[in-house]
């Protein structure tokens, strides 16, 4: 390959132990939309936002590198719960058809987006709407914190996806149970729900979801001891057609000073 990435191994128990000493000290959640100053209109997502995700950010790969960093085997679906359907898809893959078609995009859509090795952008287009662009395949996703008439548009390759903050707040044990804790510092994730999806490929090799699938990710900011800053994208993919669970992964990415490395290139069919 030609892209330049970042590759280091990050310990999955550090990152686990403080995921749960973060937990220990949460105790409630609450959505930031609708929750105002008394007398007041509700506060914009970007003015509610518990945690900054702009910037630019770059593929941290530790896992699954067989299967992100080159075109897995045909036939190859390992941890994969596809359906006999999806078998049957997946073994007629013919990645010069999708080129000739024009499909060399069906392995970008937002079920597989953030599992390929890129840079991320990640800006505010307006008040209620988060832009992410990928130099990986050019590709741009909207999650929108106020629900519109796009949700029932043309599906596409990055769907319709509907945003919410989901705000965790220090407590306090007053003696007869536990509340938030006047001026604790807040911090929280970002949850984002995808639907209206054109069907595409979960791996390069023509796992397929269906125009049905719906995506649900966690955006969540992890602090590293040297002062890294991780972000950790939880996905779950749902697909009656394909799938006969939910297809959860985990894609990590390290926060960058500036655009460097940033290459944007055209979908491809194939590493």
């Amino acid at each position: 390959m030609t892209r330049h990435f970042i590759h280091f191994i990050l310990s999955s128990a550090a990152r686990i132990a403080l995921v749960l000493s973060v937990s220990l000290v949460v105790q409630t959640a609450v959505r930031a939309q609708g929750r105002g100053q008394p007398g007041g209109p509700p506060p914009t997502a970007q003015a509610a936002a518990p945690i900054d995700l702009t910037g630019y950010w770059v593929s941290i790969v530790t896992m699954d590198w067989n299967y992100r960093m080159v075109t897995p085997r045909p036939g190859d679906y390992s941890d994969v719960p596809l359906t006999a359907a999806g078998i049957k898809v997946m073994d007629a893959w013919d990645p010069a058809k999708d080129a000739a078609a024009g499909e060399q995009c069906k392995s970008y859509g937002a079920p597989a987006i953030m599992r390929v090795p890129e840079h991320l952008h990640i800006t505010w287009q307006d008040d209620q709407a988060m832009k992410l662009t990928t130099d990986a395949g050019e590709q741009t996703r909207l999650f929108h914190f106020v629900k519109s008439d796009a949700a029932q548009g043309p599906r596409t390759w990055q769907g319709y996806s509907f945003a919410v903050w989901e705000i965790q707040r220090r407590s306090i044990d007053t003696g007869g149970g536990r509340v938030a804790r006047p001026g604790a510092p807040v911090w929280g994730d970002l949850k984002v729900v995808t639907t209206n999806l054109e069907a595409g490929y979960l791996r390069k090799n023509g796992i397929p979801y269906s125009d049905n699938a719906q995506l649900v990710e966690y955006y969540d900011l992890l602090p590293e001891a040297n002062g890294d800053q991780m972000l950790v994208v939880t996905s779950s993919v749902t697909d009656p057609l394909y799938l006969t669970r939910t297809f959860i992964v985990n894609s990590n990415f390290k926060r960058l000073s500036s655009d460097a490395g940033w290459e944007p290139s055209a979908c491809s069919a194939i590493w």
